[in-house]
């Protein structure tokens, strides 16, 4: 860190602080000219592209992800704050990665995880939506599958 007064390239931290918003506030001063200046550090996010199915890409958009496990949780005993918690938590898992693209198959993969173990009843309104289910045998596979008891087939 320069000093914006003499440009001296060296100086120490007198105060830190949390500044609201995911910034850290520190006071320091110059080593050689002694003058006191304010710096503020923020975490820089890179953006995290989603790739949709039909391979076009848009920013990932929290609100929307937020919106969709609000939707599967309607009417169920889980709160608005363990809502919000789930959808940290994806993102966090998303952004630990090192790409800047991800699909959109994995936001909804790691969706479900964290609803399995949230809400049961969320869980499968997620998944009939994010899979798509065109009949009942595909929600009672679903269901087998939550339940741990595998899939049977007809045969």
């Amino acid at each position: 860190m320069k000093c914006p007064f003499c440009e001296h390239g060296e100086t120490k931290v007198v105060d830190s602080r949390v500044a609201g918003q995911g910034a850290i506030r520190r006071r320091r001063e110059c080593l050689l000219c002694s003058q006191r200046f304010t710096t503020f550090e923020r975490i820089e996010e890179t953006p995290l592209f989603v790739v949709k199915r039909d391979g076009s890409r848009q920013p990932f958009e929290r609100a929307k992800l937020l919106a969709g496990l609000v939707r599967a949780a309607t009417k169920r005993p889980v709160s608005l704050e363990q809502i919000e918690r789930a959808a940290a938590t994806i993102e966090a898992g998303l952004r630990n990665g090192v790409r800047d693209e991800v699909p959109s198959e994995a936001i909804g993969d790691e969706a479900l995880a964290v609803l399995r173990d949230l809400d049961r009843v969320a869980y499968v309104r997620f998944a009939s939506i994010y899979r798509d289910f065109q009949d009942v045998e595909e929600f009672e596979q679903e269901l087998a599958r939550l339940e741990g008891r595998g899939v049977r087939s007809n045969a």
